[in-house]
């Protein structure tokens, strides 16, 4: 007898409506197909969005979020989701990308994970914001993020 490893999923195939924070949003994991392999996964959300704690205004980030799997795979419409959450939901760069760095770790208790959190402008000044839980597995390959830093006009 077979189970479904995808029977427990709530949110993938139908409809699901935007979580109103990062707390309420529920990431959901599915089985490493490849256990054992070390291999990269790579999520990109180029247009991710936040607000200023402060002043409610919108920041904006181009997010990379490598990580090497050990027994779990996030479900990409529940990290879209959860991405998402963060559009009404105020935060500082640093406090935002190191939430989605400890949820996801917490979710899949990877071999490796990195995040690299490249924001626009806030007062004329980039800031981006970089984590990883140490170095990746020996023979993965990491390729570079290869997010250009912030140039203006220029």
């Amino acid at each position: 007898m077979t189970t479904d490893p995808y029977a427990g999923l709530t949110q993938l195939g139908q409809r699901t409506e935007r979580p109103a924070s990062p707390d309420a949003a529920a990431m959901e994991r599915v089985p490493n197909p490849a256990p054992g392999k070390n291999y990269n996964v790579r999520f990109t959300c180029p247009e991710f969005t936040s607000l200023c704690p402060l002043t409610g205004q919108p920041d904006f980030a181009h997010i990379v979020i490598d990580f090497v799997p050990r027994d779990w795979l996030v479900e990409s419409k529940s990290l879209k989701l959860f991405l998402g959450s963060y559009r009404d939901h105020g935060a500082f760069h640093e406090a935002c990308t190191m939430e989605i760095a400890a949820r996801l770790v917490a979710l899949l208790d990877p071999m490796w994970l990195r995040i690299g959190a490249y924001w626009y402008p806030r007062g004329g000044i980039p800031i981006d914001v970089f984590w990883q839980t140490g170095l990746p597995p020996e023979g993965a390959w990491i390729p570079s993020q290869d997010v250009p830093g912030y140039r203006g006009r220029g």
